[in-house]
């Protein structure tokens, strides 16, 4: 077998093995879910080997949607870090054999603290399974591995079933996307979920703005001097027209060059693409995105310009993007 061929191979036996885990999401699957939905402590999350990996992997994905988390490494928890435990918490222990001697060691600890304990074995006849609360049967018909020696499909399944877990959770807390920015702040996901246009956009005098009646000469002067490649073009009551853009010159100039005796009127924009202050930032990218334009025009309820978002500062904000007017 070549190595396409095994890579092939070994595909397919762990998405077998995911697969068959979906008739075994019962009753048994359901308490686990309500058990640590209502706990009101941790849930503590332990592991030894590559089970202490994946153990890891759980306890980060809950974490970032809403359950309470911590990885308690089994070898650790004998000589003392068993004591981040309290009876509020509930305890997921990870094993394939069900039979790890360090998971061993620590039950009759758990025993002792009361703890609810919900096990993921390959072995629902194993020591651990019997001093489960919950038994969550994550057996595999073979490793990926030709020798049924190294984990593979059982660890991709005892993945696959945390994250069922977790989202499971995650649905029964109704846990809403601006949760789960609040929780990611410093990432793009954070940035796309909670960054406002207020935040980042141009205001105040800093807002190039002209009347419809001055010169386009003054427009441009406006358009250099505060150097965002545009100005607004307002009438008397300050009420936005138009736009005048460095690519609506560019077009302007492709049809005639007399163009010294031209209001801003005259070259503008009508109706331009706007956004609210309020609106998410992201929003300004995917507009800017669909209609191949560099920049925003911010207004108010009153349909007057308080501000201008750039694409510039959106990337420089890390929510990326590329376009061009």
């Amino acid at each position: 077998m070549d190595s396409i061929d095994r890579g092939k191979e070994v595909i397919k036996i762990e998405a077998e093995a995911v697969s068959a885990l979906a008739s075994r999401i019962d009753q048994s699957f359901s308490k686990a879910v309500d058990m640590i939905y209502l706990c009101t402590g941790r849930v503590i999350v332990t592991g030894m080997g590559k089970s202490g990996i994946v153990a890891r992997k759980i306890v980060a994905t809950m974490n970032s949607t809403g359950t309470a988390s911590i990885f308690l490494h089994p070898s650790d928890a004998v000589h003392g870090d068993v004591g981040m435990v309290r009876k509020d918490d509930v305890v997921i222990c990870l094993s394939k054999s069900g039979d790890t001697e360090e998971i061993r060691e620590l039950l009759p600890l758990f025993k002792r603290l009361g703890v609810k304990i919900i096990s993921m074995v390959g072995n629902v006849n194993s020591h651990l399974a019997k001093q489960s609360d919950v038994v969550l049967d994550i057996s595999v018909k073979e490793e990926a591995c030709p020798y049924d020696l190294a984990p593979t499909a059982s660890t991709t399944a005892m993945l696959a079933m945390g994250d069922a877990l977790a989202m499971s959770l995650l649905q029964k807390r109704n846990f809403t996307e601006a949760d789960f920015a609040m929780f990611h702040p410093g990432g793009n996901i954070g940035k796309r979920l909670l960054l406002k246009v207020e935040e980042i956009m141009i205001s105040g005098k800093a807002v190039p703005k002209v009347t419809e009646s001055v010169p386009l000469s003054g427009a441009i002067m406006e358009m250099t001097t505060k150097r965002l490649g545009a100005t607004c073009v307002v009438d008397a009551d300050d009420l936005l027209q138009g736009i005048i853009t460095d690519g609506d010159l560019r077009r302007l100039l492709q049809r005639t060059t007399n163009v010294a005796n031209l209001t801003a009127a005259e070259a503008m924009t009508r109706n331009p693409k706007t956004i609210r202050a309020e609106m998410l930032a992201a929003v300004a990218l995917e507009e800017m995105e669909n209609f191949s334009i560099t920049q925003l025009v911010v207004v108010d309820g009153n349909h007057r310009p308080v501000g201008m978002v750039h694409l510039h500062d959106l990337v420089k904000a890390g929510l990326g993007g590329e376009t061009a007017e």
